[in-house]
């Protein structure tokens, strides 16, 4: 991905100087208008290249933060079951009158890696909020200069029409 960017900045810059030469005034036009033609097309590749990698940039930890939040789920589920076991075995044994106050430590120590586990869950909540919130924001700019580009493509438009 990197490599055609790069070759879309090499074709950029090797048709962005314009030839020159003294012919007929007919075949100077059409090779200025072959340049031009070779340029806006090195351009156009240089700018699908650049977004594209900056989708991947950013598909790729849309990715890693998916896989996160995956994992913590799957933890927090067996952390979950885990404290509901805990907590069944000591209700069992407390009716028996042994080892209460073993149980009661072993209960608190289950509660403690769920609260643990609970508190993992609400960051990743607030991280995807905000990922979320971030990723609106860049979306909003995208279409501002999506917009801006279009304007200034329908000024640069109407400039060649009054030239002819």
């Amino acid at each position: 991905m990197v490599l055609f960017f790069l070759d879309a900045i090499r074709e950029m810059n090797k048709y962005s100087d314009a030839p020159s030469g003294a012919a007929d005034h007919a075949a100077h036009l059409d090779a200025q208008m072959q340049a031009h033609m070779r340029l806006f097309r090195a351009q156009r590749n240089f700018y699908i290249s650049g977004f594209a990698l900056f989708l991947s940039l950013i598909i790729r930890k849309l990715v890693a933060l998916i896989t996160t939040s995956a994992t913590l789920e799957v933890e927090l589920e067996a952390a979950m079951k885990q404290a509901q076991s805990a907590t069944r075995a000591a209700e069992s044994l407390m009716q028996d009158d042994k080892g209460v106050s073993e149980l009661e430590e072993k209960l608190k120590e289950k509660d403690g890696e769920l609260q643990k586990a609970l508190a993992d869950v609400t960051s990743m909540k607030s991280q995807s909020v905000n990922l979320t919130t971030e990723y609106d924001r860049l979306m909003e700019e995208k279409d501002k200069l999506e917009l801006r580009l279009r304007v200034l493509d329908s000024g640069a438009d109407g400039d060649t029409k009054k030239d002819d």
